[in-house]
């Protein structure tokens, strides 16, 4: 999996931005995150600021780079997976399948390293993962887990977009969870054609999508969910 990832970053340091014949993938990839990444360090990323990792990693809400760090501890554990998954995807996957999930996996990388970058000093560390409770050769077990790690993610963008005071942290985090969104109802349908939109899974924990409106959670309820696999010890301050 490690050489893989290397592999992967390889191919996104290489496609330059500056080439004028980005092919569809490179440009999900970049379009967003790389503008998104000027402003989010425009609007003035504390590089000074750093958070202990010795005993875990620490996400303080009292500011927006507890915010930020919580997307991207979430961002890592998401790459992770679809990392693991297109580099030996389930024997059953059809072809239009893995290239879906070829596709996520790139947009997940893309986010992860968007907030890694951009908050710099500030980011937590790297987390350790546990996806020993997934069947990486069942199709159904994948699936599965891809619509847990996509319906609380979210879940998680909506419920921590009250406590982001800067407008421009603001826009990018809805410019993600739009994304987030599309893979959703992506995997959803995969599932259960037309189910694109049921929070059944969620709802127990308080998200619900009346109205038409999408589930929203708090980071204490993601974090007790995404816990399952993160071995790395999540302290949360102030919320």
């Amino acid at each position: 999996m490690k050489n893989n990832e290397l592999k992967i970053k390889d191919e996104l340091q290489t496609e330059s931005l500056f080439n004028g014949s980005l092919g569809r993938r490179s440009f999900l990839q970049f379009a967003g995150a790389s503008a998104a990444g000027m402003a989010l360090i425009a609007a003035g990323c504390k590089k000074d600021r750093g958070y202990p990792t010795t005993a875990g990693a620490t996400l303080d809400f009292k500011d927006d780079f507890g915010v930020l760090n919580y997307a991207y501890a979430l961002e890592q554990l998401e790459a992770a997976f679809y990392v693991k998954v297109a580099s030996a995807p389930p024997a059953s996957f059809t072809t239009a399948q893995k290239a879906y999930f070829q596709d996520i996996q790139f947009h997940e990388i893309a986010h992860r390293e968007f907030f890694k970058n951009a908050l710099s000093t500030a980011a937590i560390g790297s987390l350790e993962v546990d996806f020993s409770s997934i069947d990486f050769t069942s199709a159904t077990s994948v699936l599965g887990a891809a619509m847990a790690f996509e319906d609380l993610g979210v879940a998680a963008y909506n419920g921590a977009g009250v406590r982001i005071k800067t407008d421009a942290y603001l826009v990018l985090a809805g410019k993600i969870v739009s994304v987030e969104a599309r893979h959703a109802a992506y995997i959803r349908d995969i599932i259960s054609n037309g189910s694109f939109a049921d929070l059944t899974s969620l709802t127990a924990l308080g998200a619900n999508n009346a109205g038409g409106l999408d589930g929203a959670l708090t980071p204490d309820k993601v974090l007790a969910i995404a816990g399952k696999y993160i071995k790395t010890k999540i302290n949360v301050i102030n919320l």
